[in-house]
C-alpha cells in the first residue's frame, strides 16, 4: 500500500486527531465525535463527492507500484 494523495490523508489524520483530543478532554460528546470520526473514515475510505459526479478520483491509498 501506497499512499497517493498525501494532502488528502494529512488532512484526514489531523481531523482524526483532533476529534480523538477533544473527545478525551470531554470538550465534544462521545456520540458527536464517533459520528464525526465514523465521517472522516468513510471519507478516506470511499471516493468523496466527485466520484458520484463522474469524475476521476485519486483516492488517498493506492496499490504499490510494481517491483516495490
Amino acid at each position: 500500500m501506497r499512499i497517493s494523495n498525501p494532502p488528502k490523508a494529512l488532512i484526514a489524520l489531523v481531523g482524526l486527531v483532533c476529534l480523538t483530543v477533544l473527545m478525551a478532554l470531554n470538550s465534544i460528546e462521545e456520540a458527536t465525535g464517533t459520528g464525526l470520526i465514523g465521517s472522516i473514515l468513510g471519507y478516506a475510505i470511499g471516493n468523496g463527492i466527485a466520484a458520484r459526479q463522474g469524475q476521476p478520483v485519486d483516492p488517498i491509498f493506492g496499490r504499490k507500484p510494481d517491483g516495490e
